[in-house]
């Protein structure tokens, strides 16, 4: 009996996204299994060549893993793109004072966007990526799904992915687990097995954050300060903090204070001022909050007009919070939580659910 994999893919051009590590490679794997001819596709999207961004060794990595597989790679440069419709968004959020997921920014525009119009120039009748999420079908539309493996679920970063995309998309690894990933690609033999999953921003990978801002915005220092308006010390720039955030504030072990870790809890962006405070401090909970440009995916949830019983995540990896949302309009939602909600951070993503299926998200604008 065929499988969902072999039904969807067998005896058509897939085109995958292969980034060179194991989840994409794997991915391929599985492809072939399932009757599928596979053509690679590598990205490249950042060009500066610094010592962190490792681009030219993930290409190898592609060029090695299509070898011992016997598919076709191609590559393509969406440098620009990537810059025009990615790179200038985190950088303009980071003006605003907020705190960008440029991920999310990434799989609409590049990968299921102009990826995606690459593809089919390719001849592709399907776009498959490595990513731990699953599509279905809920009330005869395409939908989006949590992957199988709760701790790997990638479901977040794909809300704002069109129906239109993940119509023509297909997640080989959506129903296995990460070890078993791994084990398939030893199996096999790729020397990517091992290879350590990416991290850091989409695409720039893992270098001295501070660093890598400072180089594109102005830092602009300022004063640090309690809610109640002491001064206790000197930011190095709104930017490089975030709510929530208690490492790397300069002010723990004060002598005249207790021992409890101190917290951003604010950005006042008018007198350039960050407000922290010491300890679970009130000003670090939120029992709602507003968010703006709101995606959904296929169409807007039944009910939601009146306020939809649901769950919804702040951020990646966080467990689905009960919560009630409401659409205030077009563009905005409010979502009520049953409980008080920590650190819920401006320029962020709130994502909903009902129970398995991705609904669709909105950027965080205001909480309280």
């Amino acid at each position: 009996m065929a499988t969902t994999l072999e039904k969807q893919v067998a005896n058509k051009r897939v085109v995958l996204g292969l980034s060179g590590g194991v989840d994409s490679a794997v991915a391929a794997i599985l492809l072939q299994n399932a009757g599928a001819e596979v053509h690679a596709l590598h990205m490249t999207n950042w060009e500066d060549d610094d010592g962190y961004c490792t681009a030219a060794d993930d290409l190898q990595d592609a060029r090695n893993i299509c070898e011992q597989l016997a598919i076709p790679l191609h590559h393509a440069n969406f440098s620009k793109q990537y810059r025009d419709q990615v790179f200038e968004y985190f950088l303009d959020e980071y003006k605003a004072g907020r705190t960008p997921n440029p991920d999310v920014l990434c799989n609409r525009e590049i990968k299921f966007g102009v990826f995606r119009d690459y593809a089919k120039r390719l001849g592709g009748e399907l776009l498959a990526t490595g990513h731990y999420a699953r599509t279905g079908v809920a009330d005869g539309r395409i939908a989006l799904l949590k992957g199988s493996d709760p701790f790997k679920d990638q479901s977040y970063f794909l809300h704002a992915v069109s129906a239109e995309a993940l119509a023509e998309t297909v997640f080989p690894l959506g129903d296995i687990q990460k070890g078993e990933v791994r084990q398939i690609a030893r199996d096999a033999g790729l020397t990517v097995h091992d290879k350590k999953d990416s991290t850091g921003i989409c695409f720039i990978g893992e270098r001295p954050f501070r660093e890598f801002l400072a180089t594109y915005l102005p830092a602009n220092p300022g004063r640090m300060r309690t809610p109640g308006g002491e001064d206790i010390g000197e930011h190095q720039g709104l930017m490089y903090y975030t709510l929530g955030q208690r490492q790397g504030l300069g002010i723990g072990g004060r002598n005249d204070r207790g021992e409890e870790p101190w917290y951003v809890v604010a950005k006042d962006l008018q007198d350039n001022a960050l407000i922290v405070a010491q300890g679970e401090h009130e000003m670090l909970f939120s029992n709602w909050l507003i968010a703006t440009d709101t995606s959904w995916i296929g169409s807007t949830p039944q009910g939601i007009e009146d306020g939809l019983s649901c769950h919804a995540k702040v951020r990646y990896r966080q467990a689905d919070q009960a919560c009630i949302t409401r659409a205030l309009d077009d563009d905005r939602i409010e979502v009520r939580f049953d409980a008080q909600q920590k650190a819920v951070t401006p320029g962020q993503f709130v994502v909903i659910y009902d129970k398995e299926q991705c609904l669709g998200g909105a950027v965080i604008h205001e909480m309280g």
